[in-house]
């Protein structure tokens, strides 16, 4: 773990404690616990100083969200939502935008951030909400799905068409015509509080449009989907870290056929396959972290790369963390049981597996020219 989020993971740890597994069942997460590591910037850890984060790299903040997803897939899915509304405020917002809106999500504020409508999943080419202008107003109309940490939030960092582009645009949850609504018993992270969100005429002032709007849609969303599939990758990291600990506890400790689990062969095969999954998807990870760091033109590859591989050996290594503990980890709430549940979901969110081959493949092909 880098040097310089030390103290923060001793913090999460004092926050999370054993409590990871009441959160999953309830399907919430303590909303104090939210706003006090979001007081500290470490919802968004790579907000700079300037605005009260704490500037850390990709790849100091990618080791601590490992850590995070390691204790709580729910608790690391919030930050990976606070974290794609920060970086999409950094890159997309004014100067004036960054000072206004970049602040509040340092100091104990909740953001989320909506790409998903039901007609526009993998294809958000198909996107049909819309910001127009009114006056010196925005006025916008649209729904938006599976909102991650929406349940939660105070600002709702929304995109849309706008003009002859797009744009995203800033929203006030408590704002007239927003209405929020949970999403009932989630498949995998329970409790990261996703919501489906209805926008119906929710006027704000023309400023709330992050740059003046009028972007291109698919740069728009590369920005944004680009830290949301880093962080997902490092989560899965966590997802096998918690995997493989309770297996190799488990093997070590279990006594079957007169000997430890993990000296029968075909499971020890199965602590070996863990080990490497996890050390495959450190190192990917890691490398999309110091491509993200040095300004490497390979970090749009890199991040699709690291996401993809990572959740495919996370979905995996939750499977066989499960198979090793059997009836020990077949239980609601378990660590292997919930890693299980939300390791699935990590091949879908941000660009299924299927979205990402097509990337990675592409990207084969312009090599080749």
């Amino acid at each position: 773990m880098p040097e310089v989020l030390v103290e923060e993971r001793a913090l999460v740890d004092a926050l999370v404690g054993d409590q990871a597994e009441e959160w999953d069942l309830a399907g919430l997460l303590p909303v104090e616990v939210l706003r006090k590591l979001g007081a500290r910037g470490l919802l968004c850890a790579q907000v700079p100083e300037t605005y009260g984060g704490p500037g850390a790299g990709s790849l100091d903040n990618g080791a601590f969200t490992a850590h995070v997803g390691s204790l709580c897939s729910s608790l690391r899915s919030v930050m990976t939502s606070q974290g794609m509304a920060a970086w999409t405020i950094q890159r997309m917002g004014a100067v004036d935008q960054h000072r206004a809106y970049l602040p509040l999500l340092t100091s104990g504020q909740l953001a989320a951030v909506g790409f998903s409508e039901p007609e526009a999943g993998s294809d958000l080419s198909a996107l049909r909400t819309e910001i127009r202008r009114d006056g010196d107003s925005v006025v916008i109309d649209g729904q938006k799905v599976w909102m991650t940490g929406a349940y939660y939030a105070d600002l709702l960092v929304v995109f849309g068409r706008f003009d002859d582009g797009a744009a995203a645009v800033v929203i006030p949850a408590s704002a007239p015509g927003v209405s929020v609504e949970r999403v009932p018993d989630p498949l995998g992270c329970r409790a990261a509080g996703h919501a489906h969100v209805r926008l119906d005429a929710v006027r704000l002032p023309e400023d709330s449009v992050l740059g003046g709007g009028g972007q291109s849609l698919p740069m728009l969303l590369t920005t944004a989907l680009a830290y949301g599939r880093f962080s997902i990758a490092w989560g899965c990291v966590g997802i096998l870290r918690a995997c493989l600990r309770a297996t190799a506890t488990h093997a070590r400790s279990r006594t079957q056929f007169g000997k430890p689990l993990a000296e029968h062969q075909l499971v020890a095969r199965h602590l070996a396959e863990l080990l490497a999954s996890e050390q495959v998807a450190t190192r990917v990870c890691e490398h999309a972290s110091r491509c993200w760091d040095s300004g490497s033109p390979d970090v749009v590859t890199a991040t699709v790369l690291a996401k993809h591989v990572s959740a495919g050996h996370a979905a995996q290594g939750a499977a066989t963390a499960v198979q090793v503990l059997a009836s020990a980890g077949a239980r609601d709430g378990h660590v292997v049981a919930r890693a299980y549940r939300d390791a699935k979901l990590m091949e879908i969110i941000e660009g299924s597996n299927e979205i990402c081959q097509l990337i990675l493949a592409e990207h084969a092909v312009s090599r080749a020219e």
